[in-house]
């Protein structure tokens, strides 16, 4: 084999190497941009139930004013997160509407008829059943924010993901040290 055809087949290779790494790289930042999708989806669920919620629990705990307020409040700070797009905004707001939500949840346990409420416990359980989903499109997104995340650091890939301008991302996570501590349990 002569020197030429060696330096042909090496630059072959490199270039096949180039495009496989590049694609996979792609495939990567398309996999964690859809997750991102289905959370924005999610979240979208969660607000346009939150004030039917709002409406039938006023029906019932008029006084309850400053909950209510909470409650919607925290709803519009979540939708403005929401879209700047960044997951540690978007994630502060949204633990904040959680912890709003969580109170809302307690000021009805004072009050029997709206628990026996068809209404309110279809939205509860459609609430409920949006947080759990919420919930799973956040471990996707951050296994797919994990795995563009590491090979944007790992030679050789860094040096295309360099080349290429593929950037590292953001985990969707808490910044609330109380979310963090063990819960106690008493009886």
């Amino acid at each position: 084999m002569e020197t030429t055809t060696i330096i042909l087949i090496v630059a072959g290779v490199l270039v096949l190497w180039t495009v496989f790494a590049f694609n996979a790289l792609v495939k990567l930042r398309n996999r964690t941009k859809e997750a991102w999708a289905d959370i924005d989806v999610q979240l979208k669920r969660r607000y346009d139930l939150i004030p039917n919620l709002v409406e039938t629990v006023k029906g019932y705990a008029a006084h309850e004013k400053g909950v209510l307020e909470n409650v919607t409040k925290a709803r519009a700070n979540a939708v403005s997160a929401e879209q700047t797009g960044d997951p540690k905004k978007v994630a502060q707001a949204e633990n904040q509407l959680a912890g709003t939500l969580k109170t809302l949840f307690a000021v009805s346990e004072n009050y029997p008829d709206l628990k026996a409420s068809d209404n309110f416990v279809e939205l509860q359980r459609e609430l409920r059943d949006t947080e759990d989903k919420i919930q799973a499109s956040r471990r996707f997104y951050n296994r797919n924010v994990r795995d563009l995340n590491t090979k944007v650091e790992m030679f050789p890939m860094s040096v295309i993901a360099g080349v290429f301008k593929f950037e590292k991302r953001d985990f969707f996570e808490t910044d609330d040290p109380k979310e963090r501590e063990n819960v106690k349990v008493e009886f």
